[in-house]
């Protein structure tokens, strides 16, 4: 039998490839995207063919939609996404409210919601992240993120047999990222640097370690999760290795066929994070997955899907 999915924030760079991945996996299920195109782009879902809503998810009711609609899975994505945006009734109303909407719209359903919530609730402490540290978020994106997870384990006590599962994201990239500007992974924004004949500038020494994820990763982490059999909880999300920046200008100077050299800035950030890395122990236990994309493979993959440019 065919399944109905909701993805909010589908127009965006990880929405939008998970819509395009269910489409292509699941040909007969019925997909809905909502989104207000604030962090979105038309051309990611070109070739779509199912429903979209265009409304602020903070701010619509969502009941001439879906109070008598099955919906089998959630998965959102919505989200003010620029973390340079400090202003925070914004973060914190639109990214809140947003997500208190959606869960009372499905409230005593059985609609499984996977969601997305992010590293940067883990602040700027160094090191391996694991789901039972403290949470100290070092900007309002962040926070509203820990809110995020604050109210899915409220709504979770009050609708247990309901699953809502989420995901902290780590720094991902791949297609359909160029709509995001200043915002995009550093993986594009370098590249865009070489193509243009420049150096690629990266904090001196370059070596700044992240856990970069390819983005395929990421929509079979959310796939997982609307299957697993589990009910509530929060996994990372990350290729689970930190891997340096010079890495990401030696590997996209071997799949750009050039040979430029780091330009080294200083870095004026006190509150910069010089090493990120997901422990997966608990994502691989529960969702019964791992990522399969190193950054080796996941840049070649990138290249490959013309979307690197």
């Amino acid at each position: 039998m065919s399944k109905t999915y909701v993805i909010t924030g589908g127009a965006g760079f990880i929405g939008s490839n998970l819509a395009h991945t269910l489409a292509a996996r699941e040909p007969d299920a019925d997909i809905t995207i909502i989104d207000d195109f604030r962090s979105g782009d038309f051309r990611n879902l070109e070739g779509f063919k199912g429903d979209l809503i265009t409304a602020d998810l903070s701010r619509v009711d969502l009941t001439p939609w879906f109070d008598d609609v099955k919906v089998d899975v959630v998965f959102h994505l919505a989200s003010i996404t620029d973390t340079t945006d400090h202003d925070q009734y914004r973060q914190c109303h639109d990214n809140i409210e947003g997500w208190r909407n959606l869960l009372g719209t499905f409230t005593s359903k059985k609609t499984r919601i996977v969601y997305a919530s992010s590293a940067a609730t883990y602040g700027i402490a160094a090191g391996i992240n694991r789901v039972d540290q403290p949470q100290k978020p070092a900007n309002v994106y962040a926070f509203s993120k820990v809110q995020l997870e604050n109210l899915a384990r409220q709504w979770s006590r009050s609708n247990p047999k309901q699953a809502i599962i989420g995901l902290r994201f780590f720094n991902v990239y791949g297609p359909r990222e160029t709509h995001k500007l200043k915002a995009s992974s550093m993986i594009l924004q370098l590249a865009q640097q070489m193509l243009a004949g420049k150096q690629p500038r990266i904090f001196t020494a370059g070596e700044q370690k992240r856990d970069f994820v390819y983005v395929n990763d990421i929509v079979d982490f959310m796939l997982a999760a609307a299957r697993a059999d589990i009910t509530s909880g929060v996994y990372n999300a990350g290729s689970g290795v930190a891997r340096s920046f010079n890495d990401i200008v030696t590997n996209l100077n071997r799949v750009l066929n050039l040979n430029l050299p780091p330009e080294y800035i200083d870095n004026p950030y006190s509150f910069y994070q010089p090493h990120t890395e997901a422990d997966l122990a608990e994502t691989e236990r529960a969702l019964l997955t791992q990522p399969a994309f190193t950054l080796e493979t996941g840049i070649d993959d990138y290249f490959a899907s013309g979307w690197l440019k």
